[in-house]
């Protein structure tokens, strides 16, 4: 029986979640598993990943193959450069010691790597999103603006009217006071 390390997808439409499995290579891809090593979210950015890493070693050792994809995994996470530490430790170019601490250096230097992502899209975000406040400021000002200065130009095509209706007023005033003393005068004699 041919065994494989490979992906089983799970999840909803468009929202892919994955386990790593141990699988029979004749088995179908979401069917039955010998046994689950791990979970990939590729949902998130970076993508998240867990992995029982000496389960994962455990069935190297035993000869299963892995995936594309679940080598990239294995490797991400550093199974695969277990499995070639152990090699070195069985042939006898290795102590179980020097191992340790060659797994233990290079799995800092991933995580600090990883953190420096996390760090960066963290930063890159805040920046997006003061860069979009800025623009919606800079277009609501705008707005205010042209609101102020549509209201000023009311204001001011409507004062040239009530000038010119009080001026029309104070010409029909004037014009119907001469009449009404030339009927005043009239109605005294």
């Amino acid at each position: 029986m041919s065994v494989k390390i490979r992906l089983q997808r799970h999840g909803k439409k468009q929202k892919p979640f994955y386990w790593v499995v141990a699988a029979d290579a004749r088995s179908k891809r979401d069917g039955k598993y010998l046994e689950k090593i791990g979970t990939y979210n590729p949902n998130t950015n970076p993508a998240t990943i867990e992995l029982n890493l000496d389960s994962a070693v455990k069935w190297l050792h035993n000869g299963a193959q892995p995936t594309d994809t679940a080598k990239a995994i294995l490797s991400y996470k550093g199974a695969l450069l277990k499995h070639h530490l152990d090699g070195g430790i069985r042939k006898g170019a290795l102590t179980q010691e020097q191992a340790d601490a060659k797994l233990a250096a290079w799995l800092e230097a991933k995580a600090g790597k990883v953190d420096a992502k996390k760090e960066g899209l963290t930063k890159a975000q805040a920046a997006d999103k003061a860069k979009a406040f800025k623009a919606e400021q800079e277009v609501n000002a705008k707005r205010l603006a042209a609101a102020a200065q549509a209201e000023a130009d009311a204001i001011a095509a409507a004062t040239p009217a009530v000038e010119e209706e009080a001026a029309e007023e104070v010409v029909a005033e004037a014009e119907e006071a001469p009449a009404a003393e030339e009927n005043n005068e009239t109605t005294e004699a």
